[in-house]
């Protein structure tokens, strides 16, 4: 009798899960950020205006950040790290890098200032067995991905992941830490490749309502190329990676950008995924009307949502005014970037340290072959190593200043 009672109450139980499953998926997908005609719409169902910054320089190391000019990608970067430190002194160097640079302190900072959102750079080589910066783990990318938003849940802020280096390259300069020139376009495994990894990504974040949505392609296309061979490949790449990331995760947003560096729409068709959004970037021009006129157009012509995903590295006040032009067409922003050495036109910048130029002379000195590297070799490794170790040490934000008058151009307060 009792083996009977407990039968019936296993078969119950399972019914009941059976039930109660859709009912909570159901309600999860209603949290997440979608878009409605022109409007991207928050959990509350209200119009969402992306307000945030973009933590540039984390994932995707650029060589100016570091104050280097010809070292400026993070393979570049890497070998130059390497032939002074040695190969397991730079991955020793980077995995502290990657978990130091960004930290739970930046992140209630940045929700303290008034945004409500922030855009994570990335590099593919994060989630597969390629060679990046001395680590090939596949799922380092979700372990430092899954920490942040982990702390943009707690503070309430949204999360757009970037891809901003594709395999093969998207964009052909430094940014995209390629060889040069936007081989994703002339490679059929390459695009596979990239597919496949935001498929990877999406299905392992497609539950996750922090995370607002996937900017595809950061800036493809540079305008070093010829745009009439290369510019009409780029909608039918888009289209393949959605195709991916829509076998997974029907609930993200997905951001287009533009031809030549995020800023030609005329690229685009008719849209093709009911959640899309796409972005452009805007850096030295007048803030005018007229530098966004056909981004307006465009949203006003295919009711969609466009949003500014970088914008800044400028003077206050036109960071002010650029900042209301946008909001005044309902346009959201990302400025670029969130942190950074020796800088006032960001949010918060830290000091150089002492000994760092020694680093700064060596990657400018001739390194084309073995012997010229042989020459350029510092007289003292221990000296640039300290300088690297005293950068780490700068660049936590406990060590960090904010730039008031930057946070106040972007109508927002230091904490």
């Amino acid at each position: 009798m009792n083996q009977f009672i407990m039968k019936k109450i296993q078969i119950y139980l399972a019914l009941l899960s059976f039930f109660i499953v859709p009912v909570t998926s159901k309600a999860q997908t209603g949290n997440f950020i979608s878009v409605s005609g022109k409007e991207i719409i928050g959990p509350d169902k209200k119009p969402f205006l992306i307000r945030g910054t973009n933590l540039g320089n984390w994932l995707v190391p650029e060589g100016y950040m570091f104050k280097f000019k010809s070292v400026n990608s993070p393979r570049l970067i890497n070998e130059a790290l390497v032939e002074v430190l040695g190969p397991e002194e730079t991955k020793i160097f980077w995995e502290k890098y990657q978990d130091t640079y960004i930290t739970e302190g930046d992140i209630h900072f940045l929700k303290a200032s008034g945004m409500n959102s922030i855009r994570i750079p990335f590099n593919y080589r994060l989630f597969n067995t390629e060679n990046y910066c001395g680590q090939n783990n596949p799922d380092r990318g979700f372990e430092l991905l899954d920490r942040v938003i982990g702390w943009c849940k707690k503070e309430g802020i949204y999360v757009i992941l970037d891809m901003h280096c594709a395999p093969g390259g998207q964009t052909g300069d430094n940014i995209d830490d390629g060889y040069g020139y936007p081989f994703l376009f002339k490679s059929a495994a390459m695009r596979e490749l990239t597919a496949r990894i935001w498929k990877r990504i999406a299905d392992h974040y497609k539950d996750e309502t922090t995370v607002m949505g996937y900017d595809l392609l950061n800036e493809p296309i540079a305008t070093y190329f010829n745009a009439d061979e290369l510019n009409p490949h780029l909608e039918p790449v888009y289209k393949e990676i959605t195709k991916a990331i829509r076998l997974v995760d029907k609930n993200h947003i997905l951001f287009l950008g533009g031809a030549q560096w995020d800023s030609n729409f005329k690229i685009f068709g008719p849209p093709f995924d009911s959640k899309l959004v796409y972005t452009f970037h805007k850096y030295w021009t007048d803030p005018i009307q007229k530098v966004i006129q056909d981004y307006v157009d465009f949203r006003d012509k295919n009711n969609v949502p466009i949003y500014c995903g970088e914008t800044g590295e400028n003077k206050d006040a036109w960071v002010k005014d650029f900042r209301e032009l946008l909001e005044k067409n309902n346009i959201g922003w990302h400025y670029w970037p969130y942190k950074k050495m020796d800088n006032t036109a960001g949010i918060i910048t830290f000091d150089m340290p002492a000994g760092f130029d020694k680093l700064i002379d060596y990657t400018e000195l001739p390194r084309a072959d073995f012997e010229a590297i042989r020459k350029a070799a510092p007289a003292d490794r221990e000296q640039i190593k300290k300088a690297l170790y005293d950068f780490l040490n700068n660049s936590k934000f406990e060590n960090c200043r904010p730039n008031k008058g930057y946070i106040e151009a972007l109508g927002l307060k230091v904490p």
